[in-house]
Formats: structure tokens, sequence, C-alpha cells
């Protein structure tokens, strides 16, 4: 079978410990989680976690039906990147020195579309949103002049079809 990249968005009650048993149901079956985000939705008191992980869609269907076994998940979804729109977001630090002594770093900050967070007289923050790739090439790019700091977000996703989440959540109530 195909390995591929998968996102899986979990919606469900905010509950102690669900973080906790979901990354086991990963865990159990050796999968590495790409990415993790986990945050409110668009429906009042229900969080969204988005998972990325590589692997078949077989074991991503199977994932999805040992998560939804979860008391506190209303439903699981899994999709191909082709089926999400999806971004991940940076922050760099830089010392500052760079910013005015290196015409390099500006050229870099403009074709990358980043945006300066905060400067300081010991370094400046820029902040990118985009795709990996994006934000690889803008990390190589930074990198031989020194980063004092990298972080990275987990991937944000919605999906291109419509979810049913809303409607089932109507039904329920």
């Amino acid at each position: 079978m195909e390995k591929k990249r998968f996102t899986i968005s979990v919606y469900s009650e905010n509950n102690v410990g669900l973080l906790n048993r979901i990354s086991g149901i990963f865990l159990k079956r050796h999968i590495n989680i790409e990415s993790l985000n986990v945050s409110k939705s668009e429906i009042e008191n229900v969080s969204k976690f988005t998972v990325v992980i590589h692997t078949e869609e077989e074991v991503a269907r199977k994932i999805v039906g040992q998560i939804e076994k979860q008391i506190e998940v209303i439903k699981a979804f899994y999709h191909t990147d082709e089926e999400t729109i999806f971004q991940e977001s940076v922050l760099f630090k830089i010392d500052s020195a760079l910013l005015f002594d290196e015409r390099q770093i500006q050229n870099i900050i403009k074709e990358s579309n980043a945006t300066i967070v905060t400067v300081s007289r010991d370094y400046f923050v820029l902040a990118k949103t985009g795709r990996r790739p994006e934000i690889d090439d803008m990390y190589n790019k930074l990198k031989p002049f020194g980063i004092m700091q990298f972080v990275r977000s987990g991937r944000i996703a919605v999906s291109k079809a419509e979810m049913q989440i809303t409607a089932l959540l109507k039904e329920i109530q």
C-alpha cells in the first residue's frame, strides 16, 4: 500500500486526559505524529484536534474508527493533503545587527512575505505563515546568518468539502 500524508480532524468535548488517550492510539500502532494542534472549533464548547500522520489510507481509516470510540469524541475525519487547505506558522528570532548590516536579510524577508513582529536592540522576530516547503526554504536561507530561536506551529487545516459536524450536533441536541 502507498503511504500518504493524512490530516485527521477530531471534534470532541474538552476533557482532561483525552489528548493522552488519542496519542496512545498512535503509539500502539507505532505511527509518528508529524504535527498536532488543538484549538476551539467553530462550534461552541467543542474542541478540534488536527493531527498529521504519514501512513496508508487503511491505517488512517482504522485510527479514525478507534478515536471515535472515545466517549468525549463527537466525530473524527481523515483527509489527504489534496482535500484540505492548510498552513503552518513560524517565528524566527535573529540578531538585530543583521537586519541593518546584511542587505540579504531584508531581501529574504521581502521575498518570503514574512513580517517583522518586533525589533529590539539585541534581536528582531520574524513571523511567516505558509506551507511547509515555503517555511523550510526561508529557514534554509536564514540559517547561514544564524537563527537565535525558531518555533513552528502544528498544521492548521480546513477541509475543502463541507464538514457535516454542525448538522450532526444539531441532530444530537
